[in-house]
């Protein structure tokens, strides 16, 4: 339909461009990928969805109900089950003059930092109407695997020739990594082990195109890899080598070490229905695993001598963590109010924090969420991460083809989730939106597209050479 064409011209769009403005983290750009996809959502028919993908719909609306119930709470001069913040009672008794309370501690600032969010919702929505189309769903990947391509070839360049830049500014931090267009170097490393993990199960997609059978005869597919590789593969291998060149040359400890760690799950995901059951999957995993330390070895220098100086965690981080906790106790229903953190923090900052920097961050995206918008919400959002998961679980156990698809969405939303448990990557939009909108086409292309398709695993197909093969 032309609508969903419409549609589907404006998420690709905002995807494949959203990284590119300093990873979309100053307001002007959030509004304009806002207004981008909120024409795509209204301009995208839903008449291809069905029972379960409605349902998912359904629960993306308790969300978004249940955020804006938070909120009013926040906003209101008047809310209907929140007491205003201490602060502003404090405040008005310091100063003898009454001051209008707020929920939040910074009055209307929930508003102002609304869109990232937004932003990420209507990635959703628009990606799971849109790519109830199987075509589109493939398109979709493709767009984030070559735009990732793309960033990681400019991040790659820009850093050999001028790595103070981004873009055309001064970069305020992480002057001596590569970062491409995003500011801060984590962000750059899942973003581009994302594109990793989509440039892998492209590769995976045409292996096992060329070697159907259901039994894959693992030499042969090590002999057409150096022999007989069609261009098509030659190209998803040669960007998926760029990809974690630019991933490793950002020096994220947590980034390229759970980013390698999805690579090896995606590989095994994508052929567990085709490797012996229990050995085969623990192979591939142990495999696996030697290639991500050999290639940490030889590509990840950077990532070694900051394990050997730094080791696994940064006491600063935990110490923040504490103090967070403590917010999240003080306020445990409707928060200190969206975006607040800066604010609230530097109360309950303890003394074992270094007084370097500014805390502006909680460098844990769920403790963030609790803390600015209550253990309610951050619960509630918890509960819609572990349905989306099972769901595409569930994709991937069900799916005869397209299983590219779920796996994809599920080995990215699991990176990025991961990640952000100790730090902000899906905080920025310049990586959530990606993230979403591939979990939209995943969570889309789990539920089968006919009754037949309901079947565990792959059909069986007779056994051919690998010479039959490349004859026909």
């Amino acid at each position: 339909m032309s609508l969903n064409r419409i549609s589907t011209f404006l998420l690709f769009a905002v995807v494949a461009a959203a990284p590119l403005p300093y990873g979309s983290t100053n307001f002007p750009a959030i509004a304009f990928w806002c207004i981008a996809l909120g024409i795509a959502a209204i301009a995208a028919s839903p008449r291809g969805l069905r029972g379960g993908q409605f349902a998912l719909l359904g629960v993306a609306a308790i969300v978004i109900t249940a955020c804006g119930l938070v909120l009013h709470e926040q906003l209101s001069a008047a809310p209907w089950f929140a007491t205003p913040h201490p602060l502003w009672r404090e405040t008005s008794e310091a100063l003898g003059m009454p001051i209008e309370s707020s929920g939040s501690i910074a009055r209307n600032q929930p508003f102002f930092a609304l869109g990232a969010s937004l932003a990420d919702m209507l990635a959703l929505i628009c990606s799971l109407i849109i790519c109830t189309d199987r075509n589109r769903a493939h398109q979709l990947l493709k767009v984030v695997a070559w735009s990732g391509a793309a960033y990681a070839i400019y991040g790659i360049a820009a850093f050999l020739i001028d790595p103070t830049k981004i873009l055309w500014r001064e970069k305020q931090a992480y002057r001596d990594v590569l970062t491409s267009t995003f500011i801060n170097r984590n962000t750059a490393a899942v973003f581009f082990g994302s594109c990793a993990i989509v440039w892998l199960l492209l590769l995976c997609e045409r292996i096992r195109r060329q070697f159907p059978s259901r039994s894959i005869q693992w030499s042969w597919v090590l002999s057409w890899l150096f022999s007989e590789m069609p261009r098509a593969a030659v190209v998803a291998f040669s960007m998926l080598f760029v990809c974690l060149a630019a991933m490793f040359m950002t020096g994220s400890r947590a980034g390229v070490v759970l980013s390698l760690m999805m690579l090896v799950i995606a590989f095994a995901t994508f052929f567990y229905h085709n490797l012996p059951r229990r050995s085969g999957v623990i192979v591939v995993v142990a495999v696996g695993a030697a290639v991500g330390l050999v290639l940490l070895q030889v590509m990840g220098a950077g990532v070694s001598g900051r394990f050997d100086l730094q080791g696994l965690a940064d006491e600063g981080r935990l110490e923040t963590y504490r103090s967070t906790l403590r917010m999240i106790r003080d306020h445990p229903w409707f928060g200190t109010g969206l975006g607040t953190f800066a604010w609230s923090f530097p109360a309950y900052r303890t003394a074992n924090v270094s007084m370097w920097g500014t805390w502006d961050i909680a460098h844990s995206t769920v403790l963030e969420l609790a803390a600015e918008l209550g253990l309610t919400f951050a619960g509630l959002v918890v509960v819609a991460w572990i349905i989306a998961l099972a769901v595409l679980v569930r994709g991937v156990r069900i799916r005869r083809r397209d299983v590219i698809v779920p796996v994809a969405a599920l080995s990215v939303a699991v990176l990025s989730l991961g990640h952000s448990l100790i730090d902000f990557s899906l905080q920025i939009p310049g990586y959530s939106i990606v993230v979403f909108a591939l979990l939209g086409a995943g969570l889309s292309q789990s539920f089968p597209s006919r009754r037949k398709d309901v079947t565990v695993g792959y059909p069986e197909v007779p056994h051919v050479e690998p010479a039959e093969i490349s004859r026909q």
